[in-house]
């Protein structure tokens, strides 16, 4: 049976003390190149694998940092958390991450549980959080990062919502729609999709605009949503004897790509009948036909810098409260001037035959 190297016999190889290597280990800028790389020679001999718990002790930190998202379903969410594990993986930490499903009891259990670990600090999304989780990280003494949006109660690394739902709202509008739906992820417990809807409300009021209550629908954030989403839109406006809309703006690309699908499989022709803007970049819209027109996130450059400040934190230095980062127009393909209309037949059947 092999015996598993202990220190002392790196030590004793290497003809140091078991000080120094502890220190080449968990410390590699106090010792000399030279001896550096006799103990890691060793280390790789001999098999040597250092106890977690011995070393978190000795250093005071476990060297991981927890990360807990609403779902691991969404490539969006993915990049982020790959740059922010690849960053902090540099600095020597691990990332532990765990998702919650929009459940915000779920993910109160999740960050205690992390917590109970010991972690040396948090990154979560998000503002919207259960009260107790709150009153926890108000009370806890390490590091804690929100990400995506932005509260003044933590140092936080994200956008601004709203104003992303105003940009893809203006793109429309300047090429001339006036009638534009949106289909948004679900709002409850998801304060990015909730604010993404007052932008776009907001935007159409300052332009004197408005839309049928029905012409704004909540989905899950995926293609199927965005099916569903235009099949409502469209129930709805046949249901009232009024024009379609000539516009959808989505929550994300996934959804704007179901909304692509649906209305190809239902015959109307994009961006000619329905433009379609998106939110996110992601990597589908590009090469999907027609290239979906969608407002660009640097995602990954979110969860670099998020780790940045983490990393800054644990150090000691003092972090920015508040670090909202730039977002851009990709006008693609799925969007164009609105076409003429032909009146549907509800319409037609309320106007005297003269008229028709």
């Amino acid at each position: 049976m092999k015996i598993n190297a202990r220190l002392e016999d790196v030590a004793r190889v290497a003809g140091v003390s078991t000080a120094t290597v502890s220190r080449a280990l968990t410390q590699p800028h106090r010792v000399r190149p030279a001896t550096r790389e006799i103990v890691n020679a060793v280390v790789q001999r001999l098999g040597y694998v250092p106890d977690a718990s011995a070393r978190a002790l000795a250093l005071g930190r476990t060297q991981t940092i927890g990360c807990v998202i609403p779902t691991l379903d969404h490539a969006i969410f993915a990049r982020s958390t790959h740059a922010l594990q690849t960053t902090l993986n540099t600095a020597g930490y691990q990332l532990l991450v765990a998702s919650h499903n929009y459940d915000l009891e779920s993910e109160f259990d999740l960050v205690q549980s992390l917590q109970q670990r010991g972690v040396d600090g948090l990154v979560l999304v998000g503002t919207d959080h259960h009260k107790n989780l709150w009153t926890n990280l108000k009370q806890w003494k390490k590091p804690c990062v929100l990400t995506w949006s932005c509260d003044p109660r933590l140092p936080s690394v994200g956008f601004d919502n709203a104003a992303i739902a105003q940009l893809a709202t203006e793109h429309l509008l300047q090429l001339g729609h006036r009638q534009i739906a949106m289909v948004s992820g679900i709002t409850r417990y998801n304060d990015r999709a909730r604010q993404r809807v007052e932008g776009f409300r907001a935007t159409l009021l300052k332009h004197q605009l408005s839309v049928p209550n029905d012409w704004i629908v909540q989905e899950p954030l995926t293609i199927a949503g965005g099916r569903a989403g235009l099949s409502s839109v469209l129930r709805s406006a046949s249901i009232q004897g009024c024009m379609r809309p000539t516009a959808v703006i989505c929550g994300n690309d996934l959804l704007a790509t179901g909304v692509l699908l649906e209305a190809q499989r239902i015959g109307l022709r994009v961006p000619e009948d329905l433009s379609i803007c998106g939110i996110d970049n992601h990597e589908l819209s590009g090469e999907i036909s027609p290239a979906l027109s969608t407002i660009n996130l640097p995602t990954s450059d979110l969860g670099r810098i998020a780790a940045a400040q983490m990393l800054a934190a644990l150090a000691g230095t003092p972090i920015a409260q508040l670090s909202l980062l730039p977002f851009t127009l990709l006008s693609r393909e799925s969007t164009s001037p609105p076409a003429l209309q032909k009146p549907s037949k509800a319409e037609l059947a309320k106007k005297p035959k003269s008229m028709r």
